[in-house]
């Protein structure tokens, strides 16, 4: 089984605070505002320096990865190949970057539909499909 739902978050490390981007759920099963219990419990964590790279919360899962001020999220409910999961987020993250040449908030904003796109193409109903930026660019 692969992730249900992806999230990117914008972290605003002055404020402690952060929000959702843009976000895709792929079988319809995770409910949206899951996200919103994810960063209260990584700042515990982070105070606690007890850092890893799943986080659970009740029945959810959440598997992130974090590049420049963004958080990649990836949220289940189901027992998950995780490194399945990090290797799609860490090939999702180079797509975006040979697409946009950076991947930071302003390039998700400037290019939303763009993004939407991609994120259609590279996963269908949670399953990863094709991450070749070179298939994807035709």
């Amino acid at each position: 089984m692969c992730p249900r739902a992806i999230q990117y978050l914008h972290l605003k490390e002055y404020l402690n605070t952060s929000h959702v981007l843009i976000c895709r759920n792929y079988m319809g099963n995770v409910d949206i505002s899951e996200i919103d219990n994810f960063m209260p419990i990584m700042m515990k964590r982070e105070e606690d320096a007890d850092l890893s790279p799943v986080v659970i919360h009740g029945s959810t899962h959440y598997l992130w990865i974090k590049h420049s001020n963004l958080y990649l999220v990836a949220i289940t409910k189901r027992n998950t190949n995780a490194a399945l999961v990090y290797s799609f987020l860490y090939k999702l993250v180079e797509v975006f970057i040979e697409y946009f040449k950076s991947l930071e908030e302003e390039s998700i904003r400037d290019n939303f539909v763009t993004v939407y796109e991609l994120m259609e193409e590279v996963m269908d109903f949670g399953f990863p499909q094709t991450t070749d930026s070179k298939i994807l660019l035709e």
